[in-house]
């Protein structure tokens, strides 16, 4: 056993160079304030937008270039970057970039910062977009007011195309509101074609689910959610 005892210690200082070496070359997630200050102190940034060409062209971060991760050309586009150089990476909400950052870091790109939240949440803290003056304005505060003040429970979905739980739950909730029409309204809300909504309310996550009674936010929940949790919800507050 002792003559054994080297090996085992060279066995397990490889094991803890290897497990350091994979996380230096890993994905680093920083929240927004995180990802501002790396991204303005690293020289040679590769900053990039993983969003559709019509989310990037309604604001993005300074010096972004888009590829989106959902287009046939993402592979060669990202095949342009250099590996050697920090990219830096941002979606609206934090899925679409996971991935892509998961991607990066599996072809070899050595360092990859992942904002989490994405754009949903760069708003929420107020930082400078380029080009937001050509986003959507949506619906604006009062509309939203004028929609959710009725006598019935409003279910707001706050959701976005791109989002796979939103797809997901759509069914499940327009069924939900049908069986429950006598007593609640189901109100729809995309994130993409309402951020400035989305801000002032702070919804940085998505899906979000409001439920307002008489103009009052009684429940939220957010991501997947049963049945049963919107039906208890709302009995609760009929």
């Amino acid at each position: 056993m002792k003559k054994n005892l080297p090996l085992l210690v060279l066995f397990i200082a490889l094991a803890v160079f290897g497990v350091g070496c994979s996380k230096a070359q890993g994905v680093s997630k920083l929240s927004v304030d995180e990802f501002e200050t790396k991204l303005s102190s690293t020289e040679q940034a590769q900053l990039v937008d993983v969003r559709t060409p019509e989310e990037f062209n309604g604001g993005h971060i300074k010096n972004a270039q888009n590829i989106n991760i959902n287009s046939d050309e993402f592979e060669t586009s990202v095949n342009k970057l250099d590996k050697n150089k920090p990219v830096f990476v941002y979606c609206l909400a934090g899925g679409r970039s996971a991935s892509a950052a998961k991607y990066l870091s599996k072809q070899g790109f050595k360092t990859v910062y992942d904002m989490q939240g994405g754009i949903t949440k760069w708003n929420a803290a107020n930082k400078p977009l380029e080009g937001a003056e050509n986003a959507p304005k949506g619906m604006s505060m009062n509309d939203y007011i004028a929609q959710i003040q009725t006598d019935k429970l409003v279910l707001v979905d706050f959701n976005a195309k791109w989002c796979s739980p939103c797809k997901v739950m759509a069914p499940m909730l327009d069924s939900l509101a049908n069986e429950q029409q006598s007593t609640v309204k189901l109100l729809k809300i995309d994130a993409d074609a309402n951020k400035e909504l989305l801000k002032t309310l702070n919804v940085t996550e998505l899906p979000t689910f409001y439920l307002v009674k008489k103009g009052t936010n009684v429940w939220t929940t957010i991501g997947l959610t049963t049945k049963q949790q919107f039906l208890d919800a709302i009995h609760k507050n009929k």
